[in-house]
């Protein structure tokens, strides 16, 4: 079996774990299980998995009803086993804390459990063969990138983590069983953000950062050096560490039950969470149980100040009301205000904007990004006092709102999502295929149909059907899938005009919040001046381009060509990377295009190399007022795009349009 790095090995857990807001929020949440879990949320080559996998190896062994298979507590009066009903004397037998990883392309199947096929098969008999929510009962689920996680994957452990139990109905199995597990969800922001049913089931949050310090970087390496040279050597070095931590664990599992949280102490929360405008009551309970973990942490019978402190700063951060694009965070200063301090603490915990680093160090990170912009010579003339924005000077977008569904035509293969008709995992019936691994909802009627014909040849003569494992099929099913969604947004002078700017940039920030929710992967091609930029390359982090849309700057001529052919090489190149999934173009400019010589004849050229790749693609007509020269119609057809005047990106514009439609025609 192989070593795992030592949870005490962690740079900045050997000096107290109250220094380690990582490690500290891992060790209450296995005190006391109802806290709901952690999201560790930081940047990639900060150890986030290997502080989470040595974390079983410090915990507690628990003990386990022999032979179940759903590790049923001795102690429990009525199990929720499929393997009871057991004896009141059923013998029982210990074993170490579960850590069950997740894969981010399980299948349901697979997380929840199904029929065994190949026993139902070959046997006849009816099995539940176990997931992996059966295996992680009393221990720790463990999901890396957890971000990425699709969407039906999601809803199983929404439901899960809200009964605490498993249900299992379909194929002729019918089971329930015990699903109470610790959480752990590991993510890098840039990558994509999570969605905020499943955020707001993870009881504490932190974010994590790696050290800045050129001494504690040095620590870092040598530890993870030496642990690789010898890991059994390394391993035991910490071994009486490791025991001391297991034991402090234990001694406060016991004592959690004991703790006393006053009606003062409550107040106090409730105090913190509606100065803070957190959503619902979950903040409340959740921040009351983290806050009497901390306690029994220290060996304190009563909830203190410091315990309320430490647990706002862990179970708040993304609980606030907040922009769709804003990071978690926390304001500390207000909340010392409303916990009476008369000053910041000396050594304050990092919060929202420290966390465990490489591998596990705790250190104040601030991950705001500020995009450097340069002014286009191009773009130099002085601003007019009729409103087009001064050079350089971003135009600020306005509220964003709900747009119309822009989807990729045909039926795709690719992600789980909520965009395009695609063959996914979960979905409605459509046909019946073999399938690529063993699990799967099996298409009863297709098994039967592909086993019929062989029946005189496998010397069947009465009796059951005699079935052999190429005869077994599993339902093909349709649902949506997530695309790419490629921005290209004119920022030339032509779209400088402050309101034409600011309408553009709401436009796109509100097509991108519609990205966000339907778990799309995006990327922002822009072109002013003399070229084209790929100002961010395809991403799952929405609000990255969000932060880049809204800092960029508009002004100078208008390379449509050189926008184009960048979209062509950027779509080129991820239909290597990641070609199940489907793109989806947004152009968004007025049409024209003044760059360079022959700039409308290369446009036209540019245009026609994209169309013959086929990509789907909407163009966005930015074109306002009453004299209109028509130049992005005309662009539309030579890319074969959709054409969407930009008043009728928002939905409800277009529904207006069609109600208007509908009453002039009855009329």
């Amino acid at each position: 079996m192989p070593k795992h790095f030592p949870f005490s090995a962690v740079v900045g857990s050997d000096a107290g774990l109250d220094s380690n807001p990582m490690a500290l929020a891992l060790i209450l949440t296995t005190i006391s299980p109802e806290v709901g879990g952690v999201l560790v949320r930081g940047e990639k080559g900060t150890a986030k998995s290997t502080i989470v996998r040595a974390l079983a190896a410090v915990l507690p062994p628990i003990e386990v009803i022999a032979g179940d298979r759903f590790s049923s507590d001795p102690r429990d009066p009525a199990p929720l086993s499929p393997d009871g009903p057991f004896a009141a004397d059923a013998a029982s037998e210990t074993r170490p804390v579960r850590l069950v990883e997740l894969p981010v392309g399980a299948t349901e199947d697979r997380v929840l459990g199904s029929l065994h096929l190949e026993r139902a098969l070959s046997e006849g008999r009816t099995e539940y063969e176990p997931g992996l929510l059966a295996r992680a009962h009393r221990g720790i689920l463990y999901v890396d990138e957890v971000n990425l996680l699709h969407d039906h994957l999601v809803d199983v452990l929404l439901d899960a983590a809200a009964m605490g139990r498993s249900t299992v109905e379909r194929d002729g199995v019918s089971v329930e069983h015990a699903a109470r597990f610790v959480m752990v969800g590991t993510m890098n922001p840039e990558e994509g953000e999570l969605r905020p049913q499943l955020l707001d089931r993870f009881g504490l949050t932190v974010e994590v950062a790696a050290p800045r310090d050129p001494a504690l970087r040095v620590e870092v390496v040598r530890r993870r050096m030496a642990f690789d040279a010898d890991p059994d050597a390394f391993v035991a070095s910490y071994a009486e560490d490791e025991r001391a931590l297991t034991d402090r664990i234990l001694a406060a599992q016991k004592l959690v039950d004991q703790v006393e949280l006053s009606d003062v102490a409550l107040l106090r929360i409730a105090e913190i969470c509606a100065a803070l405008e957190v959503d619902g009551m979950r903040a409340d309970i959740v921040m009351a149980r983290t806050a009497v973990a901390h306690a029994a942490w220290h060996e304190r019978s009563e909830v203190t100040t410091d315990d309320i402190r430490a647990a706002a700063r862990l179970a708040l951060p993304h609980r606030r009301r907040r922009n769709p694009f804003d990071a978690p965070g926390l304001d500390d200063d207000l909340l010392a205000e409303i916990l009476g301090d008369d000053e910041p603490d000396p050594d304050p915990d990092p919060g929202p904007g420290g966390g465990s680093d490489s591998p596990g160090e705790s250190a104040h990170g601030d991950r705001s990004e500020a995009d450097a912009t340069e002014v286009d010579p191009a773009a130099g003339q002085s601003a007019q006092s009729a409103g087009r924005s001064a050079p350089g000077t971003p135009a600020t977008p306005g509220a964003t709102y709900r747009t119309r569904l822009l989807a990729v035509s045909g039926v795709g293969a690719g992600e789980a999502g909520r965009r395009s008709r695609a063959l996914t995992a979960s979905g409605r019936r459509v046909g019946a295929a073999r399938p690529v691994d063993r699990f799967g909802a099996p298409h009863l009627t297709e098994t039967l149909r592909a086993a019929a014909p062989h029946q005189r040849g496998r010397g069947r003569e009465s009796g059951p059907i005699r079935f052999r494992g190429e005869d077994l099929r599993v339902a093909v099913r349709e649902g949506r899938e997530s695309n790419l969604v490629l921005f290209c947004v004119d920022a030339s002078g032509s779209m400088a005009a402050r309101t034409r700017m600011e309408q553009v940039k709401t436009a796109v920030l509100s097509l991108l919040l519609d990205a966000y929710q339907r778990r799309d992967k995006v990327g922002l091609v822009t072109f002013r001046g003399t070229g084209a930029e790929l100002a961010l390359p395809p991403t799952g982090s929405v609000d990255v381009a969000a932060r880049r849309l809204r800092d960029l700057p508009a002004g100078g001529r208008t390379p449509l060509a050189e926008g184009l052919l960048e979209v062509t090489r950027v779509l080129d190149l991820e239909r290597i990377r990641d070609p199940r999934r489907r793109p989806l173009l947004v152009l968004v400019t007025d049409g024209r295009a003044t760059a360079g010589p022959d700039a409308v004849a290369r446009s036209r050229r540019a245009a026609a190399l994209l169309a013959a790749r086929g990509v789907t693609t909407v163009l966005v007509d930015c074109e306002t007022g009453a004299l209109r020269l028509g130049l992005a119609r005309h662009l539309a057809d030579d890319l074969a795009a959709e054409y969407l005047p930009l008043a009728e990106v928002s939905a409800d514009a277009l529904t207006g349009t069609v109600q208007r439609s509908i009453r002039q025609g009855a009329a």
